[in-house]
């Protein structure tokens, strides 16, 4: 207590001393003339106009509460945030831990008492394929042991709503590269009739067919009718906030509201596998960061582990924008040059500046779980360092940096640490497909594919209408 009385005593005696001299000076006098001249001229009376004394007073006391709440109390209220944002940090990694033992779990359940695996049928176009199609295909398997894929023809969805974006091959690699996919069956007819289901689940040996939560109508008939009378049926909800229409409407719009403001830098680059297992990282600790996608983020990163010693680190960076075929195909070949890949996604700012116009098309939640998506990725470098500094590739233990056949104009400055270490190469991709044919295909059918987005605009709204008893924007009564 004398500590703190000694302290008040000291503050009083400094501020009246310094008020003394204070209230003499040009520039108070000339303060307290300016307040007067305002205070006339909005009617105040001039026999309350406050005195150089009284408006040293003020201010010393203003200053002195302002002193005192920082010192008492503003202190404390900082480490009280401090702590709960430590708290909150540890209870999300609880979470984390909770929710993989528990998918774990639900799968161990998911087995057969006769301890065979329980196969889940899906199907789809899966044009343009995004993260929300991988977390249809995640709650897919989640309901049995082993997800069975059917991937729709060219011929069968051009006759029903015309040609998709990506032709056959580059649709099943993109199926085929998700970790969640265990087999997939190309050359399924868009229209999923009763007798077709009736042969996939005779010759897949099929426990369920899985569809989302919309309904699937032809010929005024329910696709899935016999499937459910089976008891062989399950949904699962759409993932909200992605569709291919939306991507679309990115491209044609050449908007750029979909950017996140990562708040990133290169120092708070993080790896999944690093996050999950330290309570001091920023990913899921920091809402304005991953706040509609963390609990997706987790669920993504179940099985996500950081590489054992003795294992060849390999890793590979870029936008990954659109994730498709050319992507995956890249990304396989690294992988066999080692035994665990790192892949390195540049944030929303780090793209647009080197690529322009409104890119990247998807924003860095959005890639980052396309790629974490990937079969051929053990770990993702979020909002990686555009350059590769000797820091990171110790604190990485990377045994191998590669890169496309498409060399950068800046590939010297971004890898030189690498190239100086000879543990720099370039590889050819397998698949010459790239975004530039994406944009092309979209732009060569605009009209069909604004017209596509508007009515599937409409579907989509009346879908989120039902679901949530909304209609035109406004709850139901």
């Amino acid at each position: 207590m004398d500590g703190f009385e000694g302290t008040i005593d000291g503050l009083v005696n400094f501020v009246k001393s310094w008020a003394d001299a204070y209230i003499e000076s040009d520039t108070v006098q000339r303060f307290v003339e300016a307040l007067h001249l305002v205070m006339g001229r909005i009617g105040i009376p001039s026999t309350i106009h406050p005195t150089a004394d009284q408006v040293v007073l003020s201010s010393n006391i203003t200053i002195l509460t302002l002193l005192f709440y920082y010192h008492f109390i503003g202190r404390s209220h900082q480490h009280r945030r401090r702590q709960l944002a430590e708290d909150l940090k540890k209870a999300a990694m609880r979470v984390m831990e909770l929710e993989e033992k528990l998918l774990v779990s639900a799968a161990e359940a998911n087995e057969k008492e006769d301890g065979k695996s329980v196969r889940i049928f899906m199907d789809g176009a899966f044009d343009m394929m995004h993260y929300g199609h991988m977390n249809a295909f995640r709650q897919g398997r989640s309901l049995g042991t082993e997800l069975i894929v059917g991937v729709n023809s060219d011929d069968s969805i051009t006759r029903c709503k015309g040609s998709p974006v990506m032709n056959d091959q580059e649709r099943l690699t993109a199926v085929e590269g998700c970790k969640f996919v265990d087999e997939v069956v190309p050359g399924c007819p868009y229209v999923m009739t009763s007798d077709y289901l009736d042969y996939v689940i005779k010759k897949y040996d099929i426990d369920y067919v899985v569809h989302g939560d919309d309904p699937c109508i032809v010929d005024g008939k329910d696709v899935y009718e016999s499937a459910k009378a089976r008891g062989k049926y399950q949904s699962i909800p759409r993932t909200e906030g992605v569709s291919t229409t939306d991507i679309v409407g990115r491209m044609l719009l050449m908007t750029k509201d979909h950017h996140k403001t990562s708040g990133f830098d290169n120092d708070d680059s993080q790896l999944i596998s690093t996050e999950k297992k330290s309570a001091k990282g920023e990913i899921l600790g920091t809402y304005s960061k991953f706040l509609t996608t963390s609990r997706m983020l987790r669920l993504f990163s179940v099985g996500v582990e950081a590489p054992q010693p003795g294992q060849k680190v390999i890793y590979m960076d870029g936008s990954w924008d659109m994730f498709h075929a050319g992507h995956i195909s890249i990304l396989k070949k690294a992988k066999e040059r080692g035994d665990y890949l790192i892949a390195g996604v540049h944030s929303d700012a780090i793209v647009n500046t080197h690529q322009g116009s409104n890119m990247p098309i998807m924003n860095l939640h959005e890639r980052v779980l396309s790629v974490l998506g990937c079969k051929f990725v053990d770990d993702v470098l979020i909002d990686a360092p555009y350059t590769i500094t000797p820091e990171m590739i110790a604190s990485l233990k990377i045994d191998q940096v590669i890169r496309g056949a498409a060399t950068p104009t800046d590939e010297k400055l971004r890898y030189e640490h690498a190239m100086n270490a000879n543990i720099y190469h370039k590889i050819p991709s397998p698949c010459d497909f790239s975004l530039n044919d994406i944009f092309e295909r979209i732009q060569a059918s605009q009209k069909r594919f604004e017209k596509k987005i508007e009515k599937k605009k409409k579907q989509e709204q009346e879908y989120y209408d039902n679901l949530y008893g909304m209609k035109n924007g406004e709850k139901k009564e």
